[in-house]
């Protein structure tokens, strides 16, 4: 592979992306914010019922890798999902997966 370039810094992007949207409580709170265009933080915790802190925390995580966007109006701050970045990273999925799928089938071929 000549032209493969080893990229850490985008494996570790990557990974961190994948590692943040994964986690069973941040797919909740994404749903969540998908079902209703907009949220901000009281909904979210009400609706799931968890700490109002837990819930900020797994919001951070979520704001670190773009996945959410914030408006703020007044005292309270709105979360709407960034669709250009989990669209972005469904690509990159779905990319992994025809590869995988061309693999197997060109392993059943041999």
């Amino acid at each position: 592979m000549e032209n493969f370039e080893f990229n850490t810094e985008k494996i570790e992007k990557a990974a961190e992306l994948l590692r943040a949207v994964a986690h069973h409580l941040r797919l909740k709170i994404i749903k969540l914010i998908h079902d209703k265009k907009e949220v901000n933080v009281n909904v979210i915790y009400n609706t799931l019922k968890i700490e109002q802190s837990i819930t900020s925390q797994h919001l951070k995580i979520l704001r670190g890798v773009d996945v959410v966007r914030t408006r703020r109006d007044g005292k309270k701050i709105y979360y709407s999902l960034n669709y250009e970045r989990l669209d972005a990273m469904n690509r990159g999925i779905d990319l992994f997966e025809e590869w995988t799928q061309a693999r197997k089938v060109a392993k059943k071929k041999k």
